[in-house]
Parts: C-alpha cells; sequence; structure tokens
C-alpha cells in the first residue's frame, strides 16, 4: 500500500513540470495590425508583452521561439528579453492549469494596460 501511494504521489509530480512565462516585445510589434487590434488600450508606457506556458525552462522556451522552433512569430521577430519578476511567483504545475494561468495572466497584464499576445 505504502508504494503505491508512492507511485501515485511520483505520478502526480511528474506531471507539474510546465510553467508560464513572459517575454518582453519590442515596440515594433505594435506595426503589426493583428498585435494592434488586440490591444486596443494599451498604455505607450509600458512594454510589449507575449505570455505562453511551457514543459521547459523558461530560458530554454525563449531560445526555441528565438530560433523559429515551435515559435510565435511576434516572439522570434520581436522578442528581447524575458521577465522572470512577472512570472516566477507561479510554481510548476500541471499542463491544463499553465493554459488556464498563461490565459489569466495575459487577461490580468492586459487590464494593466499592457500590450499583450498570448495563444
Amino acid at each position: 500500500m505504502y508504494a503505491q501511494a508512492t507511485l501515485s504521489l511520483l505520478a502526480r509530480m511528474s506531471k507539474l513540470h510546465h510553467i508560464v512565462y513572459v517575454i518582453e516585445l519590442d515596440p515594433s510589434v505594435l506595426s503589426d495590425k493583428k498585435f494592434r487590434a488586440a490591444n486596443p488600450h494599451h498604455n505607450p508606457s509600458l512594454p510589449c508583452l507575449y505570455v505562453g506556458s511551457t514543459g521547459l525552462t523558461a530560458k530554454e522556451r525563449f531560445k526555441n521561439h528565438r530560433n523559429g522552433h515551435k515559435s510565435n512569430k511576434y516572439v522570434c521577430n520581436h522578442g528581447i528579453k524575458l521577465l522572470p519578476k512577472m512570472y516566477e511567483q507561479y510554481p510548476a504545475m500541471t499542463w491544463e492549469d499553465a493554459v488556464e494561468k498563461e490565459q489569466e495572466l495575459a487577461k490580468e497584464l492586459r487590464g494593466k494596460g499592457y500590450a499583450v499576445w498570448q495563444h
């Protein structure tokens, strides 16, 4: 019974490896009509952002974006840097929770006036 409970706990913990991350985008991204349309109320004094989720580390995912591997076009063409202070407070989570948190964080940041893209 102990071994079964341990295996169950390990199985649940192994699923907790997805994270959300935030990338600062160059303001030139605002030249894209679709990006601008998604952010009609952005505050020009705040940076443009991309919010994503991944099973990789944020650094690995950013590198993949910049190299064009499973990349978002805005990050590939306009990505500047990771902004850990905007996401490091969120622990690793399941894929489902990470997707939900990604959407929540994007909505929250957009509500604060950031221009945000999230898939």
